[in-house]
């Protein structure tokens, strides 16, 4: 195969230029999203043992109606069903005692390499309160970034006050 003289100065062209050019090619930045309930009164209360369970989430988000836990070989995952039908299968990747990461393994929402972090810690002014936080990192997938962000902005925060609710009542 012959190369012609426009091909070879074309592709050494690219791959001197490759790295310069390679921060001015649109490429979607990570999106972000953090959602936090800041100075919960604990009250003697473990809000943890509460909110924190793998599958607790059924129990305080207002879109979930049901979670499975399930086992495949060291992995656990959950598979959240929405009071809409849709579902969302995750997987922990990490755990502490007030405190978990997992990535959406499948989902109908609008993101893709999606990984998040749900949290119970101590306030740092006041020994007595506590923070819920719940972050998120991941790509926009079929829709707009503004779009796809929106979306898990408004899942965590209709959680994050679904918990602050249930905690006020007691």
């Amino acid at each position: 195969m012959r190369l012609s003289k426009r091909t070879v100065l074309t592709s050494a062209a690219v791959m001197i230029a490759g790295p310069a050019m390679a921060g001015a090619i649109a490429v979607g930045q990570r999106l972000e999203v953090e959602v936090d309930a800041k100075k919960i009164e604990q009250e003697g209360n473990d809000i943890w043992a509460k909110i924190g369970g793998w599958c607790a989430i059924k129990d305080w988000h207002p879109a979930v109606a049901n979670c499975e836990e399930s086992k495949e070989g060291d992995a656990t995952f959950r598979t959240l069903t929405l009071k809409d039908g849709g579902k969302i299968k995750e997987k922990q990747t990490g755990k502490t005692a007030r405190g978990y990461s997992y990535d959406i393994i499948e989902s109908p929402l609008p993101v893709k390499n999606y990984s998040a972090q749900f949290s119970v810690t101590p306030d740092d002014d006041d020994e007595d309160e506590l923070n819920v936080v719940w972050a998120a990192t991941f790509d926009a997938n079929g829709k707009p970034d503004k779009e796809a962000k929106g979306v898990i902005d408004g899942i965590f925060k209709d959680g994050i006050a679904s918990i602050k609710e249930k905690l006020a009542k007691k």
